[in-house]
C-alpha cells in the first residue's frame, strides 16, 4: 500500500465492522514471510506482503492482484471448499472498504477457514493420523498428479541442466552454515551425492522428461498443507509465484510427503502413502529419482530454517532452536545419499492365503517397495485398477509378461538399495526359478515367504473381499491348488512358513529385525 502504512491496512483488518459478516473475536492474525492471513471464524482473508524475494515478487500492487488471481485459480480445484473469491480492498477517506472495487490499494483473496485439527500436521501430532490416511492421500495426489497439465513450456523446466541449478543455488546459500547447522562432511557428501546423480543420471533424467513425469505439481506438498475436512482430503497453499517450484517432476510432490513423514519419525506412514501412490500411478520406475528429492526437500528445509541464524530480529533462543531444527534437517538430507543394500521378498500362495496383508506390514515395517502382481497386471494392460479383467488378462501369455515385469521392476529396484516385495502367487516353479536367478546373478538376497490357511478360510476370505485390485474368486481355488508347483530341494533353503490364521504378526517383526 502506497497510500497508507501497512499497519492501518492491519488495525482495520482487526476491526469486527470492516467484514460484511458475523466475525468470532479477537480476529487472529497469523503471519509468514509473504502473508497476512486474517481468521475472522467462518473465513480467512490472505493478504500478501509487498515484498521481493530472489524466488517471488509481490512488490506491486498489479503483482499482488495477479497472484491473489493465481492462487485462488490454482488450488479451487482441489480444495473447492477453501478457497472462494479475490476480493478488492478499496480506500474511501479513512477507511478501507472490503469487496469494493473503486479504488483498490489492496486485494485479499477470501478462504473459509477451517479448524486447526483438520490439518495432516495437527492430525499427526494429536495421534490421529492413521495408515488409511495416508492410503487415502496416496489416491488423492495420484489423481491430482493424472489431472495436472504438462506441455512443452512446463517439460522445459524438467531438463538435467535446469533441474540441477535449485540444487547448486541451494548448496551456495548454505556454505555459510558449515560448522553452525552442518557439518563439512555433510555438505560436501550431500553435494557430491547430487553432483554423481547428474553426471552420471542424465539419461534417467531425461527418460522421465519424455514420459510426461514433468507436470505442473502442488510443489509445497506437506502435511501443513493437506487437511482432511468435510470428510475429504484436500490439497491447499500450492506454489503459485514461482513457476520452477512447481513445474517439476511428481516424485517431487511425492518425495516432499515421505520427507516429512521421515523428519517426525513415522516412516511407516510415508511408507504407506509411497506404496498407495506407486500402486496407483504403475510409476515405480520413478524410484529411482526418488532418493535425489528427497534430499533435496530435506535440505531446503535446512536451508529456509538456517536463513533465521542469520535475522536479527530473531531472539537468540529462537536461533538455537533454529540451529537444532536445521541440523536435524541437513542430518536427513545426508542420509538419503547414502547407499543401502537391496534384497528381494517372494510372496507366495494360494489366493486368499494372506500374502498382501502380510507383505503390506512387512513392507511397513521395513520400509520396503509393495509390488502386487495384480496391480502390475492391471498397468501393463492399460485398464484402471478398479476394474474387473475379462479372460484376456490371465491367459498364459499375459501371466508371463506379469511375472517378468515384476522380476524385472524388483531386481531394478533391489540394485537401487531398495527392499522389495514381490506380491504374486510364484505357484510355478519357472517364475521362482527366473526370480532367483535373476536375484543370484545380480549378488541380491532373496526369500520366500509362502502363506498358508485351512482352504475353508481361502473361500471365507474370497468370498468376503470387496473394493479390492485382485479378481480372484474362491471358485478358483480347487484349480490352483492342482495346478501349483512344490518348492524344490534347492528353494526349501529360502522358504520360510507362514500360517496367516496364527500370530503371524511377532513373526514378521523377528525378520524385520534380522
Amino acid at each position: 500500500m502506497s497510500q497508507r502504512p501497512i499497519s492501518d491496512l492491519i488495525h482495520q483488518m482487526k476491526q469486527p465492522d470492516f467484514y460484511p459478516h458475523p466475525v468470532q473475536t479477537p480476529i487472529d492474525l497469523i503471519q509468514t514471510h509473504v502473508s497476512y492471513v486474517f481468521l475472522t471464524g467462518d473465513y480467512a482473508y490472505k493478504v500478501k506482503k509487498a515484498v521481493n524475494f530472489s524466488f517471488l515478487d509481490f512488490s506491486t500492487l498489479e503483482k499482488r492482484e495477479h497472484f491473489c488471481w493465481q492462487e485462488l485459480q490454482m488450488n479451487k480445484p482441489q480444495a473447492p471448499e477453501i478457497y472462494l473469491n479475490v476480493l478488492p480492498i478499496s480506500q474511501k477517506g479513512d477507511r478501507l472498504i472490503l469487496g469494493d472495487d473503486s479504488q483498490p490499494v489492496e486485494y485479499a483473496l477470501k478462504m473459509r477457514q477451517f479448524p486447526q485439527d483438520a490439518l495432516f500436521s495437527t492430525r499427526f501430532e494429536q495421534g490421529k493420523l492413521t495408515a488409511t490416511d495416508m492410503e487415502n492421500l496416496g489416491r488423492v495426489v495420484a489423481e491430482f498428479h493424472a489431472q495436472t497439465q504438462t506441455n512443452d513450456y512446463i517439460r522445459s523446466f524438467g531438463t538435467p541442466a535446469k533441474i540441477r541449478e535449485a540444487f547448486d543455488e541451494n548448496y551456495q546459500q548454505t556454505e555459510n552454515y558449515i560448522g553452525r547447522a552442518q557439518t563439512q562432511q555433510q555438505f560436501q557428501e550431500t553435494k557430491q551425492f547430487s553432483d554423481r546423480f547428474f553426471a552420471q543420471r542424465e539419461a534417467l533424467l531425461e527418460q522421465r522428461l519424455d514420459n510426461n513425469r514433468i507436470r505442473e505439481c502442488h510443489g509445497d506438498l506437506h502435511l501443513r498443507n493437506i487437511c482432511l475436512w468435510q470428510d475429504k482430503i484436500q490439497l491447499f497453499d500450492r506454489i503459485e509465484f514461482n513457476e520452477p517450484f512447481r513445474f517439476v517432476d511428481v516424485m517431487y510432490d511425492v518425495a516432499f510427503v515421505v520427507m516429512d513423514l521421515d523428519a517426525r519419525g513415522a516412516k511407516e506412514l510415508g511408507n504407506v502413502f509411497l506404496n498407495t501412490y506407486l500402486e496407483q500411478t504403475g510409476d515405480w520406475q520413478g524410484l529411482q529419482v526418488l532418493p535425489l528429492y528427497l534430499s533435496r526437500q530435506a535440505y531446503v528445509r535446512a536451508k529456509v530454517t538456517s536463513f533465521l541464524l542469520d535475522d536479527p530480529a530473531v531472539p537468540e533462543e529462537t536461533k538455537q532452536d533454529a540451529a537444532n531444527t536445521a541440523a536435524d534437517y541437513y542430518r536427513l538430507a545426508w542420509d538419503y545419499t547414502k547407499t543401502n543394500s537391496g534384497q528381494v521378498v517372494i510372496m507366495s500362495g494360494l489366493s486368499g492365503s494372506g500374502k498382501s496383508t502380510v507383505a503390506r506390514q512387512l513392507a511397513h515395517q521395513s520400509g520396503a517397495i509393495h509390488l502386487r502382481s495384480d496391480a502390475v497386471r492391471k498397468h501393463l494392460a492399460g485398464i484402471p485398477l478398479d476394474q474387473k479383467g475379462s479372460d484376456q488378462l490371465y491367459t498364459p501369455k499375459m501371466n508371463q509378461k506379469t511375472y517378468d515385469r515384476l522380476s524385472e521392476l524388483g531386481i531394478m529396484l533391489a540394485q537401487q538399495g531398495f527392499p522389495v516385495i514381490l506380491d504374486a502367487k510364484y505357484d510355478r516353479q519357472a517364475f521362482r526359478g527366473d526370480a532367483i536367478a535373476q536375484a543370484q546373478a545380480h549378488q541380491l538376497p532373496l526369500r520366500i515367504l509362502h502363506c498358508i490357511a485351512p482352504l475353508e478360510v481361502l473361500r471365507d476370505r474370497l468370498s468376503s473381499r470387496t473394493e479390492d485390485v485382485s479378481d480372484a474368486t474362491a471358485d478358483l481355488l480347487s484349480r490352483q491348488q492342482a495346478t501349483a508347483e512344490p518348492f524344490t530341494e534347492a528353494e526349501q533353503s529360502l522358504v520360510t512358513t507362514v500360517d496367516t490364521t496364527q500370530n503371524w504378526q511377532s513373526q514378521i517383526e523377528k525378520m524385520t529385525r534380522n
